[in-house]
């Protein structure tokens, strides 16, 4: 069973960039799709990229779209989350998941069956 830990959240102020980082143990990583959520206070938790397991394919939300870089790296386990221009609308904590459906780009919480325990990203005005 792979598990997820984030890391590289902070308090930014808006326009500023942050990095997330998102490792996994076991051996499977590089066989599953993967995907970065974010949940504000009071909100649901939403979808904010998704990864193919090759790095090939990669989908945003329309809200993050220019602006934030979904990657990964196989060899390293790791995958990350580039956030520039943030603003402070930004403000959640965020989730790194893992999926094996095929359906893992249409950023449905139900598809990810792999959670991290989140990070948190706090963006002053």
């Amino acid at each position: 069973q792979v598990q997820l830990v984030e890391s590289g959240g902070g308090l930014v102020q808006a326009g500023d960039s942050l990095r997330l980082s998102c490792a996994a143990s076991g051996r499977s990583f590089r066989n599953l799709h993967m995907a970065w959520f974010r949940q504000a206070p009071g909100k649901e938790r939403e979808f904010v990229a998704a990864i193919s397991w090759s790095g090939a394919n990669t989908y945003y939300a329309d809200s993050v779209k220019g602006r934030f870089t979904i990657d990964r790296d196989n060899a390293k386990n790791t995958m990350y989350l580039q956030m520039s221009s943030l603003k402070p609308e930004d403000t959640a904590v965020y989730y790194c998941a893992a999926s094996g459906s095929g359906a893992y780009y249409r950023g449905s919480v139900s598809v990810y069956d792999i959670w991290g325990q989140g990070t948190q990203v706090t963006v002053s005005s």
